[in-house]
């Protein structure tokens, strides 16, 4: 996309990642991978903090595929930027200091 369109992009991305609320979970889930597979969107990341957890979905004949579940500190690989290593931890807040 070598110009940025005035008002909205007319080319879905090839990947997302939503961060998932207790408050919202329901509705990414349900209604937003449901528009994201309709639109084309190759893989979808759910970042889940207060359960520490990386769920990776790959977009397979309009269906989401989970590739994997990782937790807490792994270090992973995950689609579509597997060349790279991720490690986890540096996604959650350092848990409180126990006096």
């Amino acid at each position: 996309m070598p110009i940025l369109p005035d008002a909205y992009f007319s080319v879905p991305p090839t990947w997302l990642c939503e961060v998932l609320a207790p408050t919202t979970e329901r509705f990414d889930r349900a209604r937003k991978l449901r528009i994201y597979a309709a639109a084309g969107v190759a893989h979808a990341w759910l970042v889940t903090p207060a359960d520490r957890t990386l769920e990776v979905l790959r977009l397979r004949d309009g269906a989401w595929t989970i590739v994997g579940v990782w937790e807490d500190a792994a270090v992973v690989r995950a689609e579509p930027f597997d060349a790279i290593e991720l490690e986890l931890r540096r996604l959650w807040a350092d848990p409180p200091v126990q006096p």
